[in-house]
């Protein structure tokens, strides 16, 4: 820490290091896409390795500034950056008040699409919406009450792309994410909804919208046109989807239960990404494979299953390669830290990306290391994050995990999967910092099982 400048004891970044960090941490993560992946703009920061120097520079703002929080030299916004671990987990355990999780930025992006979204909302109504969220997703409980019905579709649909991708000889990004969104809309809307490609279409012409968040104003026809298609699926209520559980759910004059789905869709598109990523992975590490392939050969996949080592593979894909990099927070009141009082309203960024690959904490911050979710490691006081944490902890959490590490497993259990690229997930070396999933493709062969 660079104690004899001063700088240190302000806790205000110099113009120069705003500008460097708007333009290694704030600029990729949002030219890549916050909201939506622009695949384009991936693949370029990917092959830049971006995600290396953002965590990089971050690490230099730590050694000159100290622990922070650092306040960015932002015209007409007060801003900044979160640095220590301790005041990471104040912020997210202090959430929504007084740190709110309704934060200027983000409720522009949300506007978009779920104007009435919990994430975007604040006192009654937030409570309101959090409780309707938690009592339809079972957040509070271990498996979802509707495991068996969501396993026999995740099961149903890997399998038919198992076979497609057999047929082949090849699986690529593009058929793989087709058949994940049938798995979402099934389990979410129906199977009535399974090839209703349309309704997903429009909230990812939303999405991408969002992406502008307060520069470009919401498209009210896209959006009156998803929002009714959505209303339809819900108004069928199909037996077995969260739809019916969504009209058995107590509802109050706030819940405003057709804008939480949204939220819910958008949530399962990035765990698509984990999923494929989680593949490559395994595919380019024998043990942590052997290991997985052990537990998916030793259980029923017919029926819901814990799988711990499948699910820490995920995990893993999340903390190498966050989804949701930039998590943010408004705070509501004044807030004092050691290096002086942020006003009401100042927004804070945790870099989720910088407490996931801090080589100098972490000396497994860049290889694949699932054991460190089988161990507590990855629970414990250093902040990996990969679905927030605290009362704004992601409340679909175990039904996400449930769903990807089911449908990686049915994969599996009956093909092998050798990676044609990207070619940089050598054991040997560091895994990249940046990871395009829509460039990842494999090579299908049958494993000879049932």
């Amino acid at each position: 820490m660079n104690q004899g400048t001063g700088v240190a004891a302000s806790g205000r970044a110099s113009v120069p290091d705003t500008l460097r960090t708007a333009a290694n941490v704030l600029l990729p993560t949002v030219a890549q896409g916050v909201i939506a992946r622009r695949p384009k703009v991936v693949g370029a920061f990917d092959r830049l390795d971006a995600d290396r120097r953002a965590v990089a520079h971050m690490q230099q703002l730590a050694e000159r500034y100290g622990p922070g929080p650092v306040r960015l030299n932002v015209p007409g916004r007060s801003f900044a950056l979160v640095l220590d671990p301790e005041h990471v987990h104040r912020i997210l355990e202090g959430s929504p008040e007084p740190f709110a999780t309704a934060n200027l930025e983000k409720r522009a992006a949300l506007n978009h699409f779920q104007p009435g979204g919990v994430l975007i909302s604040h006192g009654r109504e937030r409570a309101e919406r959090r409780r309707f969220n938690e009592a339809v997703l079972d957040t509070s409980q271990p498996v979802h009450r509707m495991a068996d019905r969501i396993v026999a579709t995740v099961r149903d649909e890997a399998e038919q792309l198992a076979a497609q991708a057999q047929g082949s000889g090849q699986l690529v990004w593009d058929d793989f994410i087709v058949a994940w969104w049938r798995v979402v809309r099934r389990v979410v809307l129906g199977d009535g909804a399974r090839d209703d490609h349309e309704t997903t279409d429009l909230l990812s012409r939303l999405r991408a919208e969002a992406n502008w968040s307060y520069l470009l104003p919401r498209r009210s026809s896209v959006y009156d046109r998803f929002k009714e298609r959505l209303r339809t699926h819900l108004e069928r209520a199909e037996p077995g989807s969260l739809a019916a559980l969504i009209a058995e759910t107590p509802q109050a004059a706030h819940t405003d239960p057709v804008d939480q789905v949204p939220q819910w869709l958008f949530a399962f598109d990035p765990a698509g990404m984990v999923a494929i990523r989680a593949l490559a992975l395994l595919a380019t590490h024998p043990e942590p494979a052997r290991e997985v392939r052990e537990e998916i050969d030793g259980v029923d996949l017919s029926t819901p299953q814990e799988l711990r080592r499948t699910r820490a593979a995920m995990l893993e894909s999340v903390r190498l390669w966050p989804t949701t990099p930039a998590v943010l927070r408004d705070s509501t009141t004044e807030t004092t830290w050691p290096t002086g009082t942020l006003p009401a309203g100042t927004g804070f960024l945790i870099y989720a990306p910088y407490f996931h690959r801090d080589d100098r904490t972490l000396d497994y911050a860049d290889r694949f290391a699932p054991e460190v979710w089988l161990d507590e490691r990855g629970h414990g006081d250093w902040p990996l994050i990969p679905f927030s944490e605290g009362p704004g902890v992601c409340p679909g959490q175990n039904l996400v995990l449930l769903t990807t590490s089911t449908f990686l497993a049915c994969l599996l259990r009956s093909h092998e999967f050798r990676l044609l690229g990207p070619d940089r997930l050598d054991p040997a070396r560091p895994l990249p910092a940046t990871l395009s999933p829509f460039d990842v493709r494999f090579a299908v062969s049958d494993r000879g099982r049932p």
